[in-house]
């Protein structure tokens, strides 16, 4: 018996150690994993960093390391390509420049170690006052969209019906207005927003300096201007992953004739002057309304910025690409470094000679998918790149272009000028209407 009992005893022993053997490699095969992938994130983060890619430039993530438990949600629910990633455990930022703000990771965290911040401890971003209601300091002024630092297409259509909803709410039915709400801007926001004044039965206008889309409708033609779903009020849910900017539209032209909802187009609002409880908004065209509430809906930009140089009045520069498809044979130059320039350099380089000059050493705020098609075209000498390049001139029938390193602007043969270098933010507008206009540094817009 006493052999028996030793023999099944160390047969015992043989098992458990066997077991513990067995648990020791699968867990050393999973820190092996891990701190693998972990090296891996490590030499993404040093590129971005050397290629300049690690400087948020809009909305983006911040990850509270002491919540995070790597679960890799937030990595997985991300549209886009390395903008987060597993290091030492926790999550961690990749290539902070590329995030455009979809927000997918902050709703995918499980443990709500995610927040949404606008600016950085060292690059602020202008932006008016709201409360989590989208209201301004300005009772009865509300903002949605890419003035408030929204711009990505779905969140700017959750703002607007989020802000319509809350005006809703806070509306007295008592006003002497002429209408309940005026809508200023027919882009993303201000189309969601009137679709949802319909649902509540609210006497509304919405009035648009250029035509329906905004700033969608500048985009150029075959632009992929939608990468996620978004709930679109009185329609419902959007399941158009890459939708062009004609697609979108006519989607939107369907949802408004639809519940009869009328755009008044190039009209141009040129002030909000509060009345006593109600607000009187004029247009440039001398028009005048009266409203109880405002939804802001206009979009960053503003007027387009301008470099400010010699010939830059000419009938050749443009500051928008609308019809690249009948444009042949020119000699074009593109000048800007983010995705509109790129875009419209990429699609201007199929039927002409294109230079794309930026006054940076990269393009650090351009979207991977445009970054890989640029290359491509660089590559095949599609398009000529000139990096810390400066558009110092324009000609009739030349352009001056200030190269790094060169004493003397170069001379170079052109027939078309296409600025994108921004907007300007309205902030006279803003300011002569009572809103208040900050610098964010890192704020944080959304949290859990």
């Amino acid at each position: 018996m006493d052999l028996l009992a030793m023999s099944l005893q160390l047969e015992s022993i043989l098992i458990y150690s066997l077991a513990a053997l067995l648990c020791i490699i699968v867990v050393s095969i999973y820190i092996l994993k891990k701190r693998r992938e972990s090296r891996i994130v490590d030499r993404k983060i040093l590129r971005a960093k050397e290629e300049g890619m690690n400087e948020p430039v809009s909305l983006h993530p911040y990850v509270d390391i002491n919540t995070c438990i790597q679960t890799g949600a937030c990595v997985a629910a991300c549209p886009e390509k390395d903008i987060l990633g597993i290091r030492n455990g926790k999550a961690t930022i990749i290539n902070a420049s590329q995030c455009i703000g979809h927000g997918a990771c902050f709703h995918a965290c499980p443990t709500e170690a995610i927040t949404l911040r606008i600016g950085t401890e060292k690059r602020g971003v202008e932006l008016p006052h709201v409360n989590q209601n989208f209201e301004t300091n300005v009772s009865g002024i509300y903002i949605a969209g890419e003035l408030g630092g929204m711009g990505l297409i779905k969140n700017a259509v959750e703002q607007g019906r989020q802000a319509v909803d809350n005006l809703a709410r806070a509306l007295t039915k008592d006003h002497h207005a002429s209408y309940d709400l005026i809508i200023v801007g027919a882009g993303p926001a201000g189309i969601s927003g009137a679709l949802t004044a319909k649902k509540h039965g609210l006497r509304f206008l919405l009035l648009e300096q250029d035509t329906l889309g905004g700033t969608v409708f500048t985009f150029p033609r075959k632009k992929i201007v939608m990468t996620h779903p978004m709930d679109l009020p009185l329609y419902g849910k959007v399941r158009l992953f890459e939708t062009s900017k004609s697609e979108l539209l006519d989607l939107w032209h369907k949802v408004l004739d639809a519940n009869a909802v009328t755009i008044r187009e190039n009209t141009k609002v040129e002030s909000i002057i509060p009345e006593g409880n109600i607000f009187r908004v004029t247009a440039i065209s001398g028009e005048s309304f009266s409203s109880a509430s405002v939804l802001l809906a206009i979009g960053r930009r503003g007027s387009p910025r301008k470099l400010h140089i010699p010939g830059e009045d000419k009938e050749k520069v443009a500051y928008r690409l609308l019809e690249p498809e009948d444009i042949s044979g020119m000699d074009v130059i593109v000048v800007g470094g983010g995705d509109s320039a790129v875009e419209s350099a990429l699609l201007l380089a199929v039927q002409n000679r294109v230079l794309l000059s930026y006054r940076g050493e990269a393009f650090n705020r351009i979207k991977p998918r445009n970054s890989e098609a640029l290359k491509t075209a660089v590559a095949n000498n599609i398009i000529d790149v000139r990096l810390k390049s400066n558009l110092v001139s324009i000609e009739d029938e030349n352009i001056f272009l200030s190269l790094d390193g060169e004493p003397e602007p170069v001379k170079i043969k052109n027939d078309l000028v296409y600025i994108f270098a921004g907007g300007e933010l309205p902030t006279q507008f803003l300011e002569k209407a009572g809103i208040i206009i900050t610098r964010k540094f890192g704020e944080t817009v959304m949290k859990h």
